[in-house]
């Protein structure tokens, strides 16, 4: 069911329920109103008769009581069916006005009238019987009991329940067509959304949606759409800017490996030594292949779903001493001085204590401080690398006396496969700072870096510190 359709019946239904119970209280209090006003005008004529019933039998002789009663016909309204009895104190009928043939009156009905001095009985079919108790202080208390149908209310309350129950319908009919307009009315600018949302696809990502101007629901809805575009066109243009360098990249050292495997094979034969140099030429640039091969592979895994990467409470202290002998093994003339600063909160059970993953961690630290040890080549100064830890955070710090980079540089090193215009003759790929910023940010830290020209580089590895 569409949405359009779901909320024109929702309105109807609203609505009718609405008409319905305004219909039900209308015909209720007209009901009730018109019998009041029946059952008055019942006692009105149990008045009227018992009044003709005395001065009736104030006079001489029958035909005279008789011609005063057609006489008093004259002046008032005979009701449907009515039929009016006068009972004495003996609960004996005195005087009977009207039609014959009903039941006889209940003797609780003329107990009930001399205790309470009125009663109304509502019978079926609109039927009402009225019962007065009439004081004459020469005759003695008379109990007049009147009984009619009410046909006009019954005529009136038939046509009343007619014309509520057409208006109803009626109104129903109205309503589920002028909603079903409304409705489509009010889809309009969602429908357009549809259509331009269907028309998007991956090579126009740049195109947004038309109805992100105003503060209604739609046009917030456009607006969380075209933010989502915008993130979309951001990550697709990085995957084909990744993909494009991540190939340039690749190409390289397999086309050294194949161009140094031809001249070997093709060409004449060489002498062992020779063989040697193209062995060895060729293990760098496979070496070379699958150091790239592994930091693409890293970034992939840091991309992934936080919730889906393994985490472990792990000592920055002691990953920090593992990155360092691994750098001092590939870079053993580079000196790296670590400073372990005292932490803030002594009485911590695991110090320098973070939760993460730590082989991702020790990535983040092994490319930072190789890093440190490749751009600072040829300095007499070490590096050093400070860790440091607050309550809440711990950071580490490493900080080289090397070439350092510009700011424009600088602003650029998270892209990946980006070199710096000063390390350009300095080995590498360009994927270890951004693959450090994924690491960061998959564990909710903070990457840092603050360079100078030709005065080093500080790079700096903020991490939320484990609760324990």
């Amino acid at each position: 069911m569409t949405i359009r359709t779901r909320l024109t019946l929702q309105f109807a239904l609203i609505l009718a329920i609405t008409l319905l119970l305004f219909s039900l209280v209308i015909y209720y209090f007209t009901y009730h109103s018109r019998r009041e006003f029946f059952s008055e005008s019942l006692f009105a004529r149990a008045r009227i008769v018992a009044h003709v019933y005395l001065d009736g039998t104030n006079r001489a002789g029958e035909e005279s009581r008789a011609s005063y009663r057609r006489y008093l016909r004259q002046f008032y309204r005979t009701l449907p069916e009515e039929e009016v009895r006068v009972f004495d104190a003996n609960d004996r009928v005195v005087f009977k006005e009207g039609r014959d043939g009903r039941e006889p009156v209940p003797q609780d009905l003329l107990r009930s009238v001399r205790e309470a001095g009125r009663e109304v009985v509502l019978e079926n079919d609109y039927r009402q019987t009225v019962g007065l108790l009439y004081r004459d202080e020469a005759r003695g208390d008379f109990v007049v009991v009147a009984s009619s149908v009410d046909a006009d209310s019954r005529q009136k309350m038939n046509d009343l329940f007619t014309v509520l129950l057409s208006g109803l319908l009626a109104s129903f009919v109205i309503v589920g067509i002028g909603g079903f307009f409304f409705a489509g009315q009010a889809l309009k600018p969602m429908q357009r959304i549809i259509q331009e949302v269907d028309s998007i696809t991956a090579s126009d990502l740049h195109r947004r949606l038309s109805q992100a101007e105003g503060l209604d629901e739609v046009s917030l809805l456009a607006q969380r759409f075209n933010s989502l575009l915008n993130r979309l066109e951001t990550a697709f243009a990085g995957q084909r800017t990744f993909v494009r360098d991540a190939s340039h990249e690749l190409r390289t050292p397999l086309t050294a490996i194949i161009g140094q495997l031809e001249v070997a094979l093709l060409q004449q034969e060489r002498t062992p030594q020779e063989y040697r140099r193209v062995l060895q030429s060729t293990l760098d640039a496979a070496r070379l292949l699958k150091d790239l091969t592994n930091g693409l592979l890293q970034i992939a895994r840091a991309s992934d779903d936080p919730s889906q990467v393994p985490r472990t409470l792990v000592r920055l202290d002691e990953l920090l001493l593992l990155a360092h002998e691994e750098v001092h093994r590939r870079h053993p003339t580079c000196r790296i001085d670590l400073d372990f600063r005292e932490p803030a909160d002594s009485r911590r059970r695991v110090p320098y204590g973070v939760l993460g993953n730590e082989a991702l961690l020790l990535a983040a630290f092994l490319n930072i401080m190789e890093n440190a040890c490749k751009f600072s080549s040829g300095c007499t100064e070490p590096v050093v690398a400070t860790l440091n830890a607050t309550r809440t955070r711990i950071q580490l710090v490493v900080r080289d006396q090397g070439v350092g980079m510009s700011e424009a540089d600088r602003q650029q090193v998270f892209v990946p496969f980006f070199r710096a215009e000063a390390v350009r003759n300095v080995p590498g790929h360009g994927i270890g700072l951004p693959l450090t910023a994924k690491i960061m940010e998959l564990h909710g830290g903070i990457i840092g870096i603050e360079s100078h020209l030709n005065h080093g580089t500080a790079v700096t590895l903020d991490l939320p510190a484990a609760v324990v």
